[in-house]
């Protein structure tokens, strides 16, 4: 599994056994490197190894299109519950970083990627964040799907990250555990206004749409106050349960 070298300000990524070659030194990433130690370049660059966590995996993942922010992944497992042991339905997989998050808590998590390119990229983040085998990266319109699906084992948890989430929220009581819950981001209201429309529609319960603001606070000699840069904004979470 790979590590963070972190030192100088910098960080980096590295597998064991791998070479890190920076203007700061070469450094030979030893293959019992443990979280905790100090390692040097040939320039006596001193860095750290550190464990990945699943913030350094929203940093360090490849990406391909915006990532789920780890504060929509935290409303998500806390709204939802979802916990080792549990099965998880991810549609709309992306870059990974929601997928991830729940492997590494020990969910199994089936996740569908339309995009094939898009899709080697999130089973490549998988094996880094070290969840391959508790996530299975599948190719394909899970709509198209939805038959197969119910022939599985229910999911305890439903997660949609996709433009047509209303389409498949038409199936989520076949799909569903009883007591089961469905969770849905969009970054439009109209997107939102679908599900929650669709979800009562095929009786789902606990219906709420949540919008995400998060703002971080600065503190200076002049006083303190919620920043006034980046944007606090991210999307609409909805969430359903089927009881």
């Amino acid at each position: 599994m790979s590590v963070l070298l972190v030192g100088e300000g910098r960080e980096y990524l590295r597998e064991r056994g791998e070479t890190l070659e920076t203007d700061l030194g070469v450094l030979e990433v030893p293959e019992d490197a443990q979280p905790g130690d100090t390692l040097e370049t040939h320039l006596g660059t001193a860095f750290e190894v550190r464990a990945l966590r699943g913030p350094d995996l929203f940093e360090h993942f490849e990406r391909t299109g915006a990532p789920m922010m780890p504060r929509d992944v935290g409303l998500i497992v806390g709204h939802t519950g979802v916990a080792d042991g549990d099965r998880l339905l991810d549609v709309g997989t992306g870059t990974g970083v929601l997928a991830a998050y729940v492997g590494r808590m020990g969910a199994s998590v089936v996740t569908y990627e339309q995009d094939d390119d898009f899709a080697d990229v999130a089973r490549e983040n998988m094996a880094l964040a070290g969840v391959s085998e508790a996530v299975d990266v599948r190719t394909g319109d899970a709509t198209e799907h939805a038959e197969e699906l119910r022939d599985e084992d229910p999911f305890d948890v439903l997660t949609l990250d996709t433009a047509d989430a209303a389409a498949l929220v038409e199936h989520a009581p076949d799909l569903l555990a009883d007591g089961g819950f469905l969770a849905v981001y969009s970054p439009f209201v109209e997107s939102s206004k679908a599900v929650v429309e669709t979800a009562r529609e095929v009786g789902l319960s606990e219906i709420e749409t949540l919008e995400t603001i998060q703002r971080e606070m600065d503190f200076d000699d002049r006083g303190s106050r919620p920043s006034t840069a980046g944007v606090g904004h991210t999307g609409y979470l909805t969430f359903a349960r089927l009881v």
